[in-house]
């Protein structure tokens, strides 16, 4: 029996011991990976993945009235695989409330990560969840600590503040709008459109479906529209970009304390492919209207 206990202790630390070894043949340390990150992780062998991750469970979300358990779809994460040429990829996906995104977003950014998706998962869910997907190549030790940024972000605001906000927390607007256009026309080169005291400028962008062309009356456009007053307005609109520019728009737009509120794909089987993310600020309207300008930049042809 003595005999059977020591074989069997053998045999699981020679699992042990071989699960580690294939992660650190992998490059991945795992354990120093759930270090930095602050979340615990899990090994998959077959597809050489060390996946980390954490259930929102801090704040209870009801769908259309009935609570949703975080095994339902409320699960952050992040997963690390070594590539080919000796790097390593992450991938994640992070669940967040309104008022963690752009805080969390500006995280990411700052810390050499890309923020790829933007979108909702559900219809009639309070507080509404966002899910903000993230990727990065590099080393497993700086992928990590920008991970665990990431994370340490959520945490602080919800530390701070348990219960999600329910607005920006801005000055209201005026009831009725009275946006000047000229100076918004010459900060943003173009001529814009004026209707009941509001303003809009469009910025048209090309690409194809097969041999056709579309452009900015089929939705193929950059768009800025502000409401209220000259000192006392928003913007918001939709910003087209090819796939190598979302990560230099994403940094100016943050930069500038323009909010992100969702970033997709608007078409499918379109070379060069397009992405859209929608955006929404608050402030005077000549600074709103640099802070677009300055992002459009990043956007050469538009």
């Amino acid at each position: 029996m003595k005999l059977q206990k020591l074989l069997m202790c053998a045999l699981i630390l020679g699992l042990f011991t071989t699960s580690a070894i294939e992660a650190q043949d992998a490059k991945l340390d795992t354990a120093k990976i759930e270090q930095l990150t602050g979340a615990k992780g899990a090994w998959n062998k077959s597809q050489t993945v060390f996946k980390v991750g954490f259930p929102r469970k801090e704040v209870k979300v009801t769908v259309d009235g009935t609570p949703l358990p975080p095994f339902m779809g409320l699960g952050t994460w992040a997963a690390f695989t070594p590539t080919k040429d000796g790097m390593v990829m992450v991938m994640g996906d992070n669940v967040l409330f309104q008022d963690e995104v752009n805080p969390v977003m500006s995280v990411a950014l700052e810390n050499g990560l890309d923020v790829t998706a933007l979108h909702n998962h559900f219809f009639y869910d309070n507080p509404k969840v966002f899910f903000m997907h993230i990727s990065g190549m590099g080393s497993a030790e700086n992928l990590a600590k920008a991970v665990g940024k990431v994370y340490a972000k959520v945490h602080e605001i919800r530390d701070a503040h348990p219960t999600p906000a329910e607005d920006f927390g801005h000055a209201a607007l005026p009831g009725k709008s009275s946006i000047t256009a000229e100076p918004l026309d010459k900060i943003l080169g173009v001529k814009g459109t004026a209707q009941d005291g509001m303003y809009k400028a469009v910025f048209g962008r090309t690409t194809k479906m097969g041999e056709d062309e579309f452009g900015a009356d089929m939705g193929v456009n950059t768009w800025a529209a502000f409401m209220g007053s000259d000192d006392n307005a928003v913007v918001d609109g939709d910003f087209a970009m090819h796939e190598d520019e979302v990560t230099k728009v994403l940094k100016s737009l943050r930069k500038n304390g323009i909010n992100i509120v969702a970033i997709h794909q608007h078409m499918t089987g379109d070379s060069p492919r397009i992405i859209f993310l929608h955006f929404w600020g608050h402030g005077k309207a000549d600074k709103l209207a640099k802070a677009v300008k300055e992002a459009l930049a990043f956007t050469p042809n538009s």
